[in-house]
Parts: structure tokens; C-alpha cells; sequence
């Protein structure tokens, strides 16, 4: 029952992260290689907050998320003239930037060695010291993402953002402040991968640089693509799907030392064939191809 328990929290945690990248990435374009550094700042951000100012946790949770709005709208503003191809390197060299200040500020982050002891987290003085107790907290924590997600796609925002997608320019011909859209977007995105990786802190104890890498952001990506990038549960199935994919390893009787990169290439091998063969992912609408326009 706690290995199901452990499950649930790790596809709730990946739910939050999977449906904020599909603002940025399935609603409005943006295809982001940076979001594992989101992930990271909350986390980190998380564990000094706790660990070095004891800081309750629904006050670090929100200070999280600030923060990693902050750094949304930072990387929103840097990437104000760029598009397409040269976002996709500009978040990259962020994801990079932000990985090695987790490595080499060995005086903040602990460097490799990473940060111990992140307390459990207490909501009202009542400490969340059992793993249910912590899966409904993360429980609590995606019904408020996919909402708030829900009302910002349905809202006149969210019809601007696909405007955004679809055509920019067209967008910005029709009166759009694009800017402004593209910084409301990342800042909530952010702020949601932020508030991921806070409770991530809290549930495992301990955190250090491997868990933010380009890989990880290649796995949230990963989680929208094979859902379905710009559908409401897209996300949601995709991260059910992906982190309980590699679980089933354990019963194959693979060595420890190769699951790693099975679970690699299984990620990779599905990838190839979402992009290929269903580019709208298992959620997404069917598209028909007739004279060179899709439906």
C-alpha cells in the first residue's frame, strides 16, 4: 500500500509539472527545455527556506512560487524579440545556467552532496508525517493546478495565448500585447513548477542537483507531448502513464544498473513514435489530412 502511496505522489508531483509546461509549451507554443530549473528553484528554494529560516510551509510555498514566477518573467523578458528555435535555446542555456549554480554554490545549495533533513511539511500546526496525509496534500495540490489551468485556457487570456501559437504575428496584428501574454504565461507556469518542486522537498528529504538536469525537463516534455500537448488532460494521462511506465521494470527482473537507461529508451522509443505517428498525443483530437490541410 505505501509503494502505491509513493506512486501516487510521484504521478501528482509530475501532474503539476506536466499540466504548467502545457501552458507554456501546448497552449501558447513556447516549446521550453527549462522547466526542471523551475523545478529546481522551488525545491531548493524549499529546503533553505526550511532547513536554515524555518519558515512555515504554506508561507515557503508561496515564496516559491513567487520566486519561480520571478524567474518566468525574467526569462520571459530576455526572450522578448525570439521565437521558435531560438526560445527552445535560450530555455536550454537557462536549464544550464541554473544546474550548475545548484552544483558549484556549495556555500547555498550544498553542491553535489545537495541539502539533507528538509523537514515534513505543516499545514496549521498539524505535521504531514504519513504518506497519505502527503498524497492528499499533492492530491489537493493538482485539483488546484488543473483548475486554475482550466479557467486560464477558457478565459478571453487563454483564446490569446492559442492565438500567440497558432500565428504571433497575426496575433500582434489584431491588437495583442503578445509581451505582456507570453510574461503571464511563464510567470504561472513557473509558479505552478515552483510549487512542484517545493512539495517534491518535502516528501523525499533530501534533494541534489541529479534530479534537475535537461533529462528531467526532457521528461516533462515528454509527459505533454504523449498526453497531448494543448488538451486539458493531456497532462494528466501522461504523467500517469510515464511514471508508472518505468515501475514496471521492477518486475522484470532487470539489473539496477540497467534501468536507467531502459527507462531512457523506452522514453526516447515513445517519443519518436507520438512524433511521428500521433503528434496529437492520446487525448488530442484526431487529425485528418486532406489535400495537405490537417482538421
Amino acid at each position: 500500500m505505501e509503494y502505491l502511496v509513493h506512486i501516487g505522489i510521484l504521478i501528482g508531483i509530475y501532474l503539476i509539472l506536466g499540466v504548467s509546461l502545457d501552458l507554456i509549451a501546448g497552449h501558447t507554443g513556447m516549446l521550453s527545455l527549462a522547466h526542471a530549473a523551475f523545478y529546481g528553484i522551488g525545491a531548493y528554494a524549499a529546503a533553505i527556506l526550511a532547513l536554515r529560516m524555518n519558515v512555515p510551509f504554506p508561507v515557503s510555498v508561496a515564496l516559491c512560487m513567487t520566486l519561480g514566477a520571478l524567474l518566468g518573467i525574467v526569462l520571459g523578458a530576455l526572450t522578448a524579440r525570439i521565437r521558435d528555435d531560438y526560445f527552445v535555446v535560450a530555455t536550454l542555456a537557462l536549464q544550464v545556467v541554473v544546474l550548475r549554480v545548484f552544483k558549484n554554490c556549495i556555500w547555498l545549495t550544498g553542491g553535489s552532496s545537495g541539502l539533507i533533513g528538509i523537514p515534513e511539511p505543516a499545514v496549521g500546526g498539524y505535521v504531514v508525517s504519513s504518506d497519505f496525509g502527503l498524497l492528499l496534500l499533492v492530491g489537493l495540490a493538482c485539483c488546484l493546478t488543473v483548475f486554475v489551468s482550466g479557467r486560464i485556457v477558457g478565459s478571453p487570456l487563454g483564446r490569446v495565448l492559442i492565438a500567440i501559437r497558432e500565428d504571433e504575428i497575426v496575433a500582434c496584428c489584431a491588437g495583442k500585447n503578445v509581451l505582456v501574454h507570453k510574461l503571464t504565461v511563464l510567470a504561472v507556469g513557473g509558479a505552478f513548477a515552483a510549487g512542484a518542486g517545493a512539495l517534491y522537498a518535502h516528501y523525499v528529504g533530501f534533494i541534489d542537483p541529479t534530479s534537475f538536469t535537461l533529462m528531467e525537463s526532457i521528461f516533462v516534455l515528454s509527459i505533454v507531448i504523449i498526453g497531448g500537448a494543448g488538451t486539458r488532460w493531456g497532462p494528466v494521462v501522461g504523467a500517469a502513464i510515464l511514471v508508472t511506465l518505468p515501475e514496471v521494470l521492477r518486475f522484470v527482473g532487470l539489473p539496477g544498473s540497467m534501468a536507467g537507461e531502459v527507462r531512457q529508451i523506452l522514453y526516447g522509443g515513445l517519443l519518436v513514435v507520438f512524433v511521428m505517428w500521433r503528434p496529437q498525443g492520446l487525448m488530442g483530437a484526431r487529425m485528418i489530412q486532406r489535400g495537405g490541410v490537417q482538421e
